[in-house]
């Protein structure tokens, strides 16, 4: 029995060791289905999940590249506008010079015009302090006179009331007149 036994499991394992590399009609067909499946299954997959991956992993990349182009943009800009508030900047102490310089000129010519118009203005008081200088001196000769004529009154009153005669009240006008100066009776 034992060899009747051990055939039967010879007989056996060698039906299934053949069939194991023995590829048969089934077994291919069987392949060949399960081959088709999985395409069939990889392409429907890949239309329905694969290719919308691919789509956002696509736009995630051309964002991403935008975003990193506009910062480089922007980076540039920011480095030509640095450059131009560093220039403006250098400038900045030259026309804060040019407008000081500006303003010591104006100040220098007010300073002038101001000067020209007291000098103006202290000629035309020193004229009106002239002329009425000149006008109490006037007053002054004619106050002068006004005095001469009532002392000559005051002369002539005496000289009436001393009965003098012609000659002699003649000759105290000419006394007093010549005492007084000529000048006085010209000015």
């Amino acid at each position: 029995m034992k060899t009747l036994g051990a055939g039967i499991l010879m007989t056996g394992s060698e039906n299934a060791l053949s069939r194991l590399f023995d590829l048969d009609a089934q077994l291919l067909a069987d392949s060949a289905l399960m081959i088709l499946a999985v395409f069939v299954l990889f392409l429907v997959l890949s239309n329905v999940l694969f290719n919308p991956v691919r789509k956002m992993m696509q736009d995630r990349q051309d964002k991403i590249k935008g975003e990193l182009d506009q910062a480089a943009e922007d980076k540039q800009t920011a480095a030509d506008l640095k450059a131009e508030y560093e220039d403006k900047l250098k400038n900045v102490d030259k026309e804060a010079e040019e407008i000081l310089s500006d303003a010591r000129k104006r100040a220098v010519a007010n300073e002038a015009k101001i000067v020209a118009e007291a000098k103006e203005e202290a000629a035309r008081i020193m004229e009106r302090a002239r002329a009425e200088a000149e006008l109490e001196k006037k007053k002054a000769v004619d106050d002068v006179k006004k005095e001469i004529i009532q002392v000559a009154s005051i002369m002539a009153g005496k000289v009436v009331s001393a009965s003098m005669d012609t000659q002699i009240q003649d000759s105290l006008i000419d006394e007093t007149l010549k005492e007084m100066g000529e000048s006085t009776w010209l000015s």
